[in-house]
């Protein structure tokens, strides 16, 4: 039994990763988890209380893989500025993965305040990989930067993700030449 529900759970999971990447948080509905898994729905109810507590489970199983991602990368390289190149690079790789929406998703309305903290304690884990690489090219507070830095591949993804008039490698050369050199050109 307990392996069923964990099946279950699972499908749940991965239905509501494929209505996120379809669909946006909008598309995100118990009818229509119970309609991708062949579930009723006052069964998805057994096991989400609401749509703030899957995408909370989405980001707590999604966001610790995207993370080793983005630190794999980074582990891949040698030199500051390469771990700064390859911590962006990353994560705006990962913006067409199916489970980045669930990690974007985070900002939607409906989660509550201890969801939404859960989530940015998570996130803070991911700024503070690239702490020390920041702070090994001279900045004297490394852990704001990584936070400013962490807005600006954050305004890259939102560029992406709408469709912008920019090509996304586009979007990735200017966040990478801005968290490198700023806004020189």
């Amino acid at each position: 039994m307990a392996e069923h529900r964990s099946m279950q759970r699972a499908a749940l999971l991965d239905a509501a990763r494929s209505l996120l990447s379809q669909g946006g948080t909008e598309a995100l509905t118990f009818p229509a988890l119970a309609e991708r898994t062949g579930l009723a729905r006052s069964s998805v109810y057994e096991y989400f209380r609401s749509r703030a507590a899957l995408v909370e489970e989405l980001c707590a199983v999604d966001f610790p893989v995207w993370a080793a991602e983005v630190e794999a990368a980074m582990a891949a390289v040698d030199g500051p500025e390469a771990k700064v190149e390859a911590y962006v690079r990353q994560q705006l790789a990962l913006v067409g993965d199916r489970r980045h929406r669930a990690v974007v998703a985070i900002s939607a309305r409906e989660l509550d305040a201890g969801a939404r903290e859960k989530i940015r304690a998570a996130h803070g884990g991911l700024v503070a990989v690239i702490v020390e690489a920041l702070g090994q090219m001279g900045h004297r507070e490394p852990r704001l930067a990584a936070m400013l830095l962490q807005g600006v591949v954050d305004a890259a993804v939102r560029r992406i993700e709408l469709g912008a008039a920019e090509d996304p490698a586009a979007i990735t050369e200017a966040a990478v030449a801005m968290a490198l050199r700023g806004l020189r050109g």
